[in-house]
């Protein structure tokens, strides 16, 4: 790791287990200071006892003053990992108002809040790091799930331009975007993500290895899944061509339903 980054004072958020537990776990191991989030106080807790660091629950969207106390007063590097997986979003189905408001709220909202309250004092010091977990999802998409997929590229697309908006005054940005991970939200994603994810999921410590490796890199999109940039380049350069065969694992998935 960075040798800055050694002694870094670090929230992660949604770390009770998955890849908030494994992020958690890798920074600690490195010698930082780990403030471990998450809904569930037990989790939290657990985990925190497990590394030496401290357990401040609640939501994501409102916990960076208690962190930042609970750290002494400084936040170094700033995970915003809590997220929420939400079914449907096929016309003809009933809309889901509350699904899409939670969705915005917990896979984007949170993000801005965090950063709106981390970004003075980053900019007054000239450092700062906020670490994105997005999903492979937000540079592509998933079947079965619009609010999902809509609401990871707005989080790609704000840590974007968190990015070009800071870079220059020191603040770091990293978009962690893998596809299938070994969690309890891989498990709620049902046939689809049996189809699409399973497969080649990978575990929630190969994502922090990722991000380990991206920070000394210096670079701000991470992809566990090496495989996504190629469809990623694909979606870019040959949209037509990636719809349709979006669109053919469409239908194997409605043909398994």
């Amino acid at each position: 790791m960075v040798q800055a980054e050694q002694s870094a004072k670090v929230v992660v958020t949604g770390a009770g287990g998955g890849i908030g537990a494994a992020l958690a776990r890798r920074f600690a191991a490195q010698g930082a200071k780990v403030v471990v989030n998450d809904l569930d106080a037990g989790r939290a807790k657990a985990v925190a006892e497990e590394i030496g660091g401290l357990a401040v629950p609640g939501d994501a969207s409102s916990i960076v003053a208690e962190a930042r106390d609970a750290l002494g007063g400084t936040v170094d590097v700033y995970c915003a990992n809590a997220g929420v997986g939400r079914d449907g979003g096929e016309l003809g189905e009933p809309l889901d108002e509350q699904g899409w408001a939670l969705s915005w709220d917990v896979n984007v909202m949170a993000h801005v809040r965090a950063a709106h309250a981390l970004l003075p004092d980053w900019l007054e010091r000239g450092s700062g790091r906020f670490v994105s977990t997005v999903s492979a999802a937000g540079l592509l998409t998933m079947i079965g799930t619009a609010p999902y997929s809509v609401t990871k590229h707005g989080a790609y697309a704000f840590a974007e331009w968190l990015s070009l908006t800071y870079r220059h005054r020191g603040v770091k940005v990293h978009a962690i975007c893998p596809q299938g991970v070994r969690t309890d939200m891989l498990d709620a994603t049902g046939s689809a993500g049996d189809l699409v994810l399973k497969p080649t999921a990978i575990e929630p410590e190969d994502v922090a290895d990722a991000l380990f490796r991206g920070i000394e890199e210096d670079r701000f999109l991470i992809l566990p899944h090496p495989e996504v940039a190629e469809y990623y380049r694909t979606r870019a350069t040959e949209p037509d061509r990636w719809l349709t065969g979006m669109n053919r694992l469409q239908q194997q998935w409605e043909a398994t339903r």
